[in-house]
């Protein structure tokens, strides 16, 4: 006789709650608001962090999170806006000693930096910074089969193309905004394709493109004349797209969106639509990249974040801690002249 073994009941797995600074990446994510992960994966002692702990820089200085002290977010921020321009992670490595090259200076590698922080207590960190942009977004004006081919693209880009319909859904109150956009392709075939351009063009969208012949694209420029200068209608790419001798609506989709990722991923149009967006859906002022001319840190300076002080009468002065700007309000012209006859001498 055999014998029955019973079944016992598989409990339901319950994924982990997320914590609040994934729900805060989130909520990022979703406005479309760049920020900056930054994980400490080693720490050796004494350090106030340990490998795990975790924040999140966003673009104007602020640090939410923990990934240790004053000095070192000082360093963290100067680093992780640093990424935040260029797109490209980075293993930071954080140490009170001089650098391998015993300039001071930070020594770059591929894929890492080493920068000397005196401030610290005697421990190192190595923290990765992960630049968390939001994809390139293109909005296209349109229900033709050149505009339907171009959504099709978006997933295997992984582009955030959307469609608008009609120019009020562009720069009006309540509309589609602009902010952050990287392109916007008109391929309406002469529906709303004036007043599409201006406030494509006035918003600064680095690319604008204008589905159309040669001699058509012209004159719908020349109509313009007295709306846009030459600098700005010359921003309008027409006819849209690289010269690939495409044809069909897929190929001139193609070569289209050639030309919009030639444009978007120049050094000036991603530093462009990072700084846009962020302004636009982070409040606070932007940075500065500045000396402490107490400890010789370099810090990226931002009234909202960063200690400072127009004490001294040499401009404002920025700090990587309040400890290194109380030192300096007690003698500003000390500090002002060490920090000069370092420069003279060559130091950082």
């Amino acid at each position: 006789m055999s014998r029955v073994v019973p079944v016992l009941p598989v409990p339901p797995v319950v994924p982990p709650r997320a914590g609040p600074l994934e729900a805060r990446m989130a909520e990022l994510a979703g406005r479309r608001v760049p920020f900056v992960k930054a994980t400490v994966v080693r720490a050796r002692r004494p350090a106030s962090a340990r490998p795990g702990d975790t924040a999140l820089v966003l673009a104007d200085g602020r640090i939410e999170g923990f990934v240790g002290g004053v000095c070192a977010e000082a360093t963290v921020r100067v680093q992780a806006l640093r990424t935040l321009r260029d797109g490209e992670s980075l293993l930071l490595r954080i140490s009170p000693e001089e650098t391998a090259d015993g300039t001071g200076e930070p020594v770059v590698e591929e894929g890492a930096v080493s920068v000397c922080n005196p401030c610290l207590s005697g421990g190192e960190l190595e923290i990765f910074l992960e630049p968390l942009r939001p994809a390139p977004r293109v909005l296209v004006l349109g229900e033709s089969p050149i505009a339907r081919t171009l959504l099709d693209f978006g997933p295997a880009l992984g582009y955030a193309i959307s469609s608008v319909s009609g120019a009020d859904a562009l720069g009006t109150p309540g509309a589609e905004t602009l902010t952050g956009t990287h392109a916007v392709v008109i391929a309406s075939h002469g529906r709303d394709e004036e007043r599409a351009l201006l406030s494509a063009v006035r918003a600064g969208v680095p690319y604008v493109g204008l589905v159309a012949s040669p001699r058509r694209g012209a004159a719908v420029l020349a109509g313009l004349a007295h709306e846009l200068d030459e600098e700005q209608r010359a921003r309008v790419r027409t006819p849209a797209g690289l010269w690939i001798g495409a044809r069909t609506p897929g190929e001139i989709a193609l070569s289209i969106l050639a030309e919009v990722v030639q444009t978007v991923r120049s050094p000036t149009t991603e530093a462009v639509v990072t700084e846009g967006a962020a302004e636009a859906t982070v409040a606070g002022p932007g940075t500065v990249t500045a000396t402490d001319p107490v400890c010789g840190m370099e810090v990226a300076g931002s009234a909202a974040t960063t200690p400072y002080s127009d004490a001294g009468g040499a401009g404002r002065q920025w700090f990587c801690c309040p400890s290194c700007r109380e030192a300096y309000e007690k003698d500003p012209m000390r500090h002002t002249r060490a920090r000069a006859a370092d420069t003279e001498a060559g130091a950082p």
